[in-house]
């Protein structure tokens, strides 16, 4: 827990799942992408799903909630998911709040592992798991999730957006806007159409939840993107852009799914950008 502004600010440990290395790495070989992070015999890498809750202004905001509780165990085999080491629900329980204190979701993207804790099953049927809260997803990311192209039609599933369609809760939002008081978004392109990076600022300080244009500190090198990335010469440029800002602006970066690091900033080498002052976020 940390103070920015009129804001406290927590890590919400959803679980952890795997993804197979190489498409977390694209075109890097192996032997490259293994010296950071090592892979098990089915050559998936562990990764968090780290989420941050930010709470004044008389808002409990969730920014991402992770894959939730509702998958088969087929899919938790594919990919490995641990929901029970820690959870949503959890980790929420253990900052002594509920999902029905949440009063606002603001959805980076509609990945499954992004937001497959926006619904739950109630018996046979599915319910939104935060019963008060509105979500925030950009508008043309909605229209995109909700006719996919073949390349995301496995990351969009009908389970984690129908319950939202009709609930009334959801909030459309256009391209970069403030929605609370030092909480803004900024949208990006290249990992899918119009992901929205959630940008907090008080005290003094800057912190940027990341989400999959870099979801870990290695993510920082112009090469180092994802397979998942619809448009990955398009990641290359935001990211580029994006660090400069970061640099500029002193901007701590909150990374989701890195396996170890939550809170870093950037510093620019003779290799390139890299990742420094690693750090929890309770000791921003």
């Amino acid at each position: 827990m940390t103070r920015m502004g009129d804001y406290i600010l927590r890590s919400i440990d959803a679980g952890t799942f795997g993804l197979d290395g190489g498409a977390m790495f694209g075109v890097i070989p192996k032997p490259l992408w293994e010296r950071k992070i090592a892979a098990d015999n089915r050559n998936r890498i562990r990764l968090a799903m780290r989420c941050l809750l930010v709470e004044g202004q008389d808002r409990l905001i969730l920014i991402d909630n992770g894959i939730g509780t509702k998958f088969d165990e087929k899919f938790g085999h594919i990919y490995d998911v641990d929901t029970n080491s820690s959870s949503l629900e959890g980790s929420l329980h253990g900052a002594g709040l509920g999902l029905d204190d949440v009063t606002d979701v603001i959805l980076t993207h509609l990945h499954f592992d992004h937001c497959g804790g926006s619904t739950m099953r109630s018996g046979d049927t599915l319910a939104v798991a935060f019963p008060n809260a509105r979500f925030h997803v950009q508008v043309d990311h909605w229209r995109t999730a909700n006719a996919p192209n073949p390349r995301e039609r496995g990351s969009f599933l009908k389970e984690n957006l129908a319950p939202l369609a009709s609930s009334g809760q959801l909030v459309l939002c256009d391209g970069e806007t403030e929605l609370f008081p030092g909480v803004s978004v900024m949208t990006v392109d290249g990992h899918t159409e119009k992901m929205q990076l959630v940008k907090l600022e008080g005290g003094g300080k800057t912190l940027v939840y990341a989400a999959d244009l870099l979801p870990t500190r290695f993510h920082l090198p112009a090469a180092w993107t994802m397979a998942y990335d619809v448009e990955p010469l398009v990641t290359i440029r935001e990211k580029a852009a994006f660090l400069n800002s970061a640099l500029e602006g002193n901007w701590h970066l909150f990374f989701e799914h890195d396996p170890e690091v939550e809170v870093g900033s950037v510093s620019m080498g003779e290799r390139g950008p890299r990742v420094v002052d690693e750090r929890r976020l309770d000791e921003l």
